[in-house]
């Protein structure tokens, strides 16, 4: 269903701020924290269908020593991924980083402790018109709808980002209509005339430029190159009781990273489909198949100030923010990720033998 974008912000903003308001109420939980046989501290979180997350990738490598995955289900909603961890209903979550500086700033006490997926020259976002359509400019979006999978996150963001750096006024991009399109409905949906520009992402992407008859605008990439967009998220209360298991989880979900970051791309698609196969979720394996790099920038998934100041900076910009509420530092920690504090060298080779020495 194509939903147009107020009603749809709105929504929201509004449970944006009452589950961040619901997960101050919750930070100080009891629940008890769940222990394998052997000890090992469980942690539920959700995955996505038809693909491997990188801490599933980590549990099949092995990576792993003191944490073990429940999944609970799947999602295809950043936002709401990270409103389940802060209310305690998973114990990670991940989204845009824009998303997450948001939901910090509605007073919910998360922390990102490791990017999880961005853009580079191989894996990346675009936005398309149809070949013959009359929009050549930001300028002729004006009044024109574009289509994406979600609002209040990462297209969203781009999007109002690349009107802004195009000259566009800040009334002339709220005439520019945003609308919820499912990914595997987008191509058709502008193909019928329904919206007028598409966000086009990986299989997605390929397959409806393998058919012709599109033009691209602009890409993610174009505007900020090699960049994480995203990160993973913990409760504060979870980390200062948990801090072994968060630990456990940001190595090994690092090292994971940096495997996919140093490996050939048929030896990663061929671990992720078999993880797939293995499982048991009934899925298919066609996405991955249009695998093609990490799209991570930092070895390991570190973080950069860069990566959260960009949308403190742009939320503020734009009046969602108050100037000087929040500072990188206040969002996330490479505390916990072996490649930024020198425990494992990023260049040290296909897996890293220093990983496994230092293991």
């Amino acid at each position: 269903m194509i939903r147009p974008r107020f009603a749809r912000s709105v929504a929201a903003v509004v449970a944006l701020v009452t589950l961040s308001s619901f997960a101050v109420a919750c930070s100080g939980s009891s629940d008890e924290v769940v222990k394998t046989a052997d000890g090992k501290t469980v942690l539920r979180y959700e995955g996505s269908t038809g693909q491997v997350i990188y801490p599933e990738l980590a549990a099949d490598l092995g990576y792993f020593n003191d944490v073990e995955l429940n999944w609970i289900g799947d999602t295809t909603s950043g936002p709401q991924s990270i409103q389940n961890a802060a209310t305690g209903q998973t114990e990670f979550g991940g989204a845009f980083n824009g998303a997450v500086v948001k939901l910090a700033s509605a007073g919910s006490p998360i922390t990102s402790v490791i990017g999880y997926y961005g853009s580079d020259k191989e894996s990346f976002n675009g936005y398309y018109v149809l070949d013959d359509s009359p929009i050549k400019s930001a300028k002729d979006l004006i009044g024109k709808k574009v289509g994406m999978n979600t609002l209040g996150a990462h297209h969203e963001f781009v999007v109002r980002e690349w009107l802004a750096r195009e000259g566009l006024t800040p009334d002339e991009i709220k005439q520019v209509e945003l609308i919820v399109v499912p990914p595997v409905n987008t191509e058709q949906a502008l193909r019928q005339g329904q919206i007028d520009v598409a966000t086009l992402g990986s299989v997605f992407r390929d397959s409806a430029l393998e058919r012709g008859g599109l033009r691209e605008l602009f890409t993610d990439e174009s505007l900020f190159g090699s960049f994480t967009y995203g990160t993973l998220v913990f409760r504060d209360d979870y980390i200062a009781q948990n801090k072994e298991a968060v630990a456990d989880f940001v190595q090994g979900t690092a090292r994971a990273i940096r495997w996919t970051q140093t490996h050939p791309r048929e030896e990663v698609v061929a671990k992720l489909t078999s993880i797939i196969n293995s499982r048991g979720r009934n899925e298919d394996t066609k996405l991955i198949s249009y695998w093609k790099s990490p799209g991570v920038a930092g070895p390991g998934g570190t973080i950069t100030d860069t990566e959260i100041s960009t949308w403190i900076d742009w939320l503020t910009r734009n009046g969602e923010l108050e100037e000087g509420k929040l500072k990188p530092s206040d969002i996330y920690t490479n505390e916990f990720n072996p490649y930024a504090n020198g425990t494992y060298s990023p260049d040290s080779g296909a897996d890293g033998q220093a990983l496994e020495a230092a293991k």
